[in-house]
């Protein structure tokens, strides 16, 4: 009646580090007062009838650590991805020059940096809540298999290997945060 139950560690961890690396892009998306390219990733134009990133209409460079240039492929959506980059919320004014939009990047003021570095913290609390909610369902795959007939030790071992493998997720995205929020208070 005791069949093998085998709780899948790897995908827990696999989805654990998807969690992770959505963290990794949302961090990358806020402004520290130096340029990135991956700062306007998140802007949408609608360019051809549909919503398409910038990357996708032009050539995105950094050429110094306070300016992102675009340089359009298509005149005609010039004007677009200007205006799109006005209404983003990313608090930069775009500047055109023929078929190359260029986005000086501002001093942050201390307010700005106090307000980014909640919401980097408000990212990793929903980074920690998904870790957890993946903690969760490998806790109810060792109750399932409990109630199938698992052994005590093998539902403590996976419960324990479960426990070890969130714990070590959610510190590492304490550490990221820490990071970040150094990198966004730093002058």
């Amino acid at each position: 009646m005791a069949e093998d139950i085998e709780i899948d560690i790897d995908d827990l961890e696999r989805r654990m580090k998807g969690a992770m690396e959505s963290l990794r892009g949302e961090f990358a998306s806020l402004r520290t007062g130096r340029a990135s390219a991956s700062m306007i990733e998140p802007v949408q134009v609608e360019a051809y009838g549909q919503m398409t990133p910038i990357n996708q209409l032009g050539t995105v460079n950094v050429p110094e650590p306070r300016m992102v240039t675009i340089n359009i492929w298509d005149k005609g959506m010039v004007n677009k991805v200007e205006k799109a980059l006005r209404e983003s919320g990313l608090g930069i004014n775009p500047q055109t020059n023929g078929t190359i939009i260029m986005l000086p990047i501002p001093e942050l003021n201390e307010e700005r940096r106090r307000e980014l570095t909640k919401v980097a913290a408000q990212y990793a609390e929903s980074a920690r809540v998904s870790i957890r909610n993946v903690r969760r369902d490998g806790m109810d795959q060792v109750k399932k298999g409990k109630a199938n007939g698992m052994p005590e030790d093998d539902q403590k071992l996976y419960e324990t290997e479960i426990q070890s493998l969130t714990d070590r997720m959610i510190a590492s995205v304490d550490e990221a945060l820490t990071a970040k929020q150094a990198e966004i208070m730093q002058v």
